[in-house]
């Protein structure tokens, strides 16, 4: 992965956490850390013809360049050494951030606490990126644990090779266990034999990772939510785009976007 980590910015308290993350991702991955802000103007509010950084237009560039200059101060503290670059690009938060992110090595954005009014949902930001998107995305959210394992869930057609390696790499980084999440009931075929082959690979790749294969008990979904409790990160695969456009295959991944309470990544594997 050479492209940058992107991560997106709004100013508030998610997004500096998100931030903050995303510098942790870039200096392990080592690449440098875009700050992408997405600036929808308020044309119904202003004078036709009025440029966005006009003072008259109320108040956008002290804004925009006080939450680029606040994100900024959050990556360097993060990881001092990083090379943090910013772009403002007009339009909707989704389509900037899905286009700003084409060439990157991973997309950050920050969440909401699980439960209540501002729960993440379907027609979210980080909701539609997951859906629509094409890139690894990280999406920030919850109260992780900093000493729990990272939690790969499998068994629903998720198995994709980059997700397996995602989560190996992130607990190699994190110098912590990769727990294996897995449906209680048979699968077989050639899904199985692909993640399992994956799996071997990296637990090769990684041999100071230990692994744990754990059956979800009382469903995988709501196993996927107990483990989050206890993890630092929950790493779900997705199929991207192909004949049906950026869907999400399994409802294993939006339960784990609505209440996982750790942050999770969604992985993208090109449909075959």
């Amino acid at each position: 992965m050479s492209g940058p980590v992107v991560v997106g910015i709004d100013g508030s308290q998610s997004g500096m956490a998100a931030v903050e993350a995303a510098a942790h991702e870039a200096d392990r991955i080592g690449v440098e850390l875009r700050l992408a802000y997405a600036y929808e103007w308020p044309t119904a509010r202003v004078s036709p013809g009025v440029p966005p950084w006009d003072r008259s237009g109320a108040g956008a560039c002290r804004v925009v360049k006080g939450a680029l200059t606040e994100a900024e101060r959050w990556a360097v503290g993060a990881a001092p050494q990083l090379r943090v670059t910013h772009e403002v690009l007009m339009g909707a938060p989704v389509a900037v951030l899905e286009s700003a992110s084409r060439e990157a090595s991973l997309l950050v954005v920050g969440g909401r606490p699980p439960g209540g009014a501002g729960s993440l949902r379907r027609g979210s930001v980080a909701g539609q990126l997951a859906a629509h998107g094409r890139t690894p995305m990280l999406v920030v959210r919850g109260r992780p644990d900093p000493a729990g394992p990272v939690v790969l869930v499998g068994g629903h057609a998720q198995e994709v090779r980059e997700a397996v390696e995602f989560a190996y790499a992130e607990a190699a980084a994190r110098d912590t266990d990769l727990v294996v999440l897995e449906r209680t009931t048979a699968w077989h075929g050639r899904s199985y034999d692909a993640f399992a082959e994956a799996l071997s690979v990296q637990s090769g790749k990684h041999p100071d990772v230990t692994t744990h294969r754990a059956r979800a008990r009382g469903g995988l979904s709501r196993a996927l939510v107990e483990a989050s409790t206890r993890a630092q990160l929950v790493v779900v695969g997705a199929r991207g785009r192909g004949r049906r456009t950026g869907v999400l295959p399994t409802p294993v991944s939006m339960v784990a976007l609505h209440r996982a309470d750790c942050p999770v990544a969604v992985i993208h594997s090109a449909e075959r």
